[in-house]
This record gives C-alpha cells, sequence and structure tokens, in this order.
C-alpha cells in the first residue's frame, strides 16, 4: 500500500539549528527564540496528539542527550521501513546526522514489528556520497517509483543501488528554488499520495524533465496537483498521506502549508482525503523541514499481542 497507519517520531531532546545542515538547506534560518528546544517540543507533542486523536498509531521514541543529534526529530531521512520486512538505513551528509542511527531506535521498532531483513547504504559516506532516505526520494510504493531531484544530499548512484535491491525505478530530474539554488530534499517540493501528486513543477527547470516528470506521474494514474514556488516555500510540498485505524486516508501537512493553498487546491485535495494540520513554525525554520520531514511511515507487520 502506499500509505500506512503506522509511524515512527522521535521525540526532540536537544533540538536546535544545526549549522551543518545549513550549508545547502535554503529552508532553514536560525530562528529568534531563545529556547528552540522548548518550542520544538510543545509543537512536536501537539502534532503527536493531532495524529493519535485522529486514529493513527504512532511510535514515540525520546531521542537521547548523547550523541548530540540536534536534527533527530526528522528520522525519516536515515531509515525507511518497507512492507517486505526490510529496513533501510541511509548515508547522511552532515556528521551530526549520523548519528541520529542509533540502535535504540530500531530495537524499539523490532519489539513492534516484524522486521526479516536491513540494508545498510551508510557505507557510502566513506565515499562522500549521500541519499538522505524519504527524503531525498518520493517513493511511489504501489508503482515501484523513486522520484529524486539530484543535490549534495542525493547522489544518482546510491539511488540507483537502492533501486536495484528494492526493485524500483529511477525518476531522476534536477529542481531548484527561486534563487537557482538546488532544492536539498525532493520531499520539499512533491508529494505522493494514493491518488494524486502534489508537486512544484516551476522548481524544475529542464523542459524535457519537467515534461517526463509529469508523463511518470500521469503514467501512474494519479492526478498532478501544481503547486508554486512561493507555496514550496510555505512547505505544501512537505505533506504525507497517512491512514487511520479505520482505513480513512489523511493528508498531513503544517499549518503554514495549509495556509498557503487556495481554496481550490484544498478543494481538490479534500476531494481525496481530509486534510490534518498543525503548526510547526520553530521546527520548520530552525530545522528546514515540516510534517513530512518528522514522520517515518512503518511499513512493516505489526507482532502479534
Amino acid at each position: 500500500m502506499q500509505t500506512t497507519s503506522h509511524l515512527l517520531m522521535i521525540k526532540p531532546v536537544n533540538f536546535s539549528f544545526n549549522a551543518e545542515t545549513a550549508v545547502n538547506n535554503a529552508f532553514q534560518v536560525a530562528g529568534e527564540s531563545g529556547d528552540a528546544q522548548r518550542s520544538a517540543l510543545g509543537e512536536f507533542e501537539n502534532f503527536v496528539r493531532l495524529l493519535r486523536d485522529n486514529g493513527v498509531d504512532v511510535t514515540v521514541i525520546e531521542d537521547t542527550p548523547q550523541p548530540y543529534t540536534p536534527d533527530s526529530i526528522f528520522p525519516n531521512n536515515w531509515i525507511s521501513f518497507h512492507e517486505e520486512g526490510t529496513v533501510c538505513l541511509y548515508p547522511m551528509f552532515a556528521v551530526n546526522r549520523r548519528l541520529e542511527r542509533k540502535p535504540g531506535v530500531l530495537k524499539t521498532v523490532g519489539e513492534k514489528f516484524l522486521i526479516d531483513a536491513t540494508l545498510d547504504f551508510s557505507g557510502y559516506e566513506n565515499e562522500t556520497l549521500f541519499l538522505e532516505g524519504t527524503g531525498s526520494m518520493v517513493l511511489d510504493r504501489e508503482k515501484k517509483i523513486a522520484y529524486a531531484c539530484l543535490s549534495p544530499r542525493t547522489d544518482k548512484q546510491v539511488l540507483l543501488d537502492f533501486c536495484k535491491k528494492m526493485d524500483y525505478t529511477a525518476e531522476v530530474f534536477t529542481a531548484v528554488d527561486a534563487a537557482n539554488r538546488p532544492i536539498y530534499h525532493t520531499n520539499v517540493m512533491m508529494c505522493v499520495a494514493d491518488k494524486y501528486v502534489v508537486v512544484c513543477l516551476d522548481s524544475v527547470p529542464d523542459e524535457k524533465e519537467r515534461t517526463h516528470l509529469q508523463a511518470t506521474i500521469r503514467n501512474s494514474d494519479k492526478t498532478v496537483i501544481p503547486i508554486t514556488l512561493d507555496q514550496m516555500n510555505h512547505f505544501a510540498g512537505n505533506m504525507l498521506q497517512v491512514n487511520n485505524q479505520k482505513g480513512e486516508k489523511l493528508l498531513v501537512m503544517s499549518s503554514q502549508a495549509f495556509q498557503s493553498l487556495t481554496r481550490e487546491q484544498i478543494k481538490q485535495l479534500e476531494s481525496f482525503n481530509r486534510i490534518l494540520y498543525a503548526p510547526l513554525t520553530t521546527i520548520e525554520t530552525n530545522g528546514g523541514g515540516s510534517a513530512r520531514c518528522m514522520l517515518a511511515e512503518i511499513h512493516l507487520e505489526p507482532l502479534a499481542g
């Protein structure tokens, strides 16, 4: 299935502006708040409550103070979980983000879900090659397509290795922001749901690549819902469709993303699923990521009991 009702979220203990990631994340700005951790924790807990109140199963694991991992709130970059019972671990650009691969996280998930195999791509860090999970790739899990815009965080060689081992087809392109800077993660410019794709086509400057991207989406039997560069800058591309335990589809995003949408876009999205949104201002400002980045989908089979 494209969606799941099981999510992993990491409760922050040291959230702050990360200078190591800011070098190529234009969405990231050092916030004015003197206590980013306190504000981010409040936003995190409110977000978890919203999801649980709407019937989504959220496994929350509290981060550890040591080693220092200021971006641990974004677990989808270093780990992904797949229906085949496979866990994938990914090579990370920032040295301090590599420390997020803490054994306790896998242990806790393994106590609740069936893990058959682990594919560890993190060795590519030794070659200075990176692929930051479902940040670098936006996966169409049903059609087995991995959408990826190339950047310092998303290397084609690692992407193709993932696709070979996981039986995906790569849809590779270049995407830039209004200042012509490479977009650091694909999941800020597009979201693949079960019957539609939200995508900032304006961020793909090459006409052939843009046309090919649209054709791939349409050939996957999904509706294209375009967003503007300005909406992308408000994290309107950083959404995730999930389902709750009753099977109802939900589209999850931040309040900022929701408020950037037009009435027509909201109406179109609500024709497919209900929308959930929560304020994530501190996390978005200091972390340069939004709702989708905070959610690692667990497509593993739950253990009995």
